[in-house]
């Protein structure tokens, strides 16, 4: 089981997913994003790539697709918030959207 993200290394973690787009989920520790892609192809084939991701690290996140966006929700529930999972996670879902 990940354990949750350390009070003292938390800011330096979330930080440069936060300028990226990420925001800490209201009323939970958790992260949220939703992407925006020319249409429903690249949407499905971001979350495609995002799933084979997900399933080699065993980290699955909460996730929704309508169309052209996908809305995203990070949280290690097993550890009841954030871990160093929903940051590597996030970072390689930003990846993937950018390329």
């Amino acid at each position: 089981m990940a354990d949750l993200l350390p009070e003292s290394e938390r800011d330096a973690a979330l930080a440069p997913l936060l300028e990226s787009g990420w925001t800490v989920a209201d009323g939970r520790d958790a992260l949220t994003r939703s992407y925006q892609f020319r249409n429903f192809i690249d949407a499905f084939g971001f979350m495609t790539r995002a799933a084979i991701w997900a399933e080699k690290w065993k980290h699955h996140p909460e996730w929704s697709n309508v169309y052209n966006r996908v809305d995203v929700t990070l949280t290690t529930h097993d550890a009841g918030g954030l871990t160093e999972l929903d940051v590597k996670l996030a970072k390689k879902m930003n990846q993937l959207a950018d390329d």
